[in-house]
């Protein structure tokens, strides 16, 4: 079991809620339909990996960065930042025949997560802004004020569909720029002002 530490703590989530389609700049890149109620999918705690790598069972893995939120006593406890790695191709073929698309979402490795910020030094969570650099190219930037569903409401909605427990995580969404991950790519991924990570695809 994968584990998170925040501050002197050591928490283990039982899951990763991940929200889809939040920004519409990403939903027009994928060519998807603009959803009329929130898309929500989950990935275990198997998901989580402190090591990345460009594919899985030889399938190509693109990458998503996005804000995410880790929950301690029903709130948000911490931010930081999350690559919800997908299979796009496999994903693709399953939107077509109306699956689930754990097989394209949920498989060993596909949620690495950076360190987590104390919800107290994260100053306005609908202030925060992300980006993500590949080899010193700027390949993804946004900001929660851009998400369709704000902050608090997302995981609001949340909580109510499933039980939030200490440790679980929750990622919002990504912004427009998604693409392919390859062997040796240098990756700094940042919060504005508030963290900073620096990662290489294993080759």
């Amino acid at each position: 079991m994968q584990s998170i530490k925040l501050e002197s703590e050591i928490l283990t989530p039982s899951k990763v809620v991940c929200v889809g389609r939040n920004y519409t700049a990403h939903i027009a890149e994928l060519n998807n339909e603009l959803p009329d109620q929130m898309v929500l999918f989950n990935k275990p705690n198997s998901a989580l990996s402190s090591t990345l790598f460009a594919t899985h069972n030889n399938d190509t893995l693109h990458y998503e960065t996005e804000l995410c939120f880790v929950i301690k006593n029903n709130e948000l406890a911490g931010v930081g930042l999350g690559l919800d790695l997908t299979k796009r191709t496999v994903q693709s073929k399953l939107k077509n025949q109306g699956l689930p698309w754990e097989r394209a979402k949920a498989f060993d490795g596909a949620c690495p997560l950076s360190p987590f910020v104390p919800k107290a030094q994260a100053g306005d969570l609908h202030a925060l802004s992300l980006q993500l650099d590949i080899n010193g190219e700027r390949r993804q930037q946004g900001s929660a004020a851009e998400m369709i569903t704000p902050i608090v409401a997302l995981v609001r909605h949340i909580a109510n569909q499933f039980s939030l427990l200490p440790g679980d995580v929750v990622i919002t969404g990504t912004p427009a720029g998604v693409g392919v991950l390859n062997p040796g790519d240098e990756l700094t991924l940042a919060i504005a002002g508030k963290l900073q990570v620096q990662t290489r695809i294993a080759e």
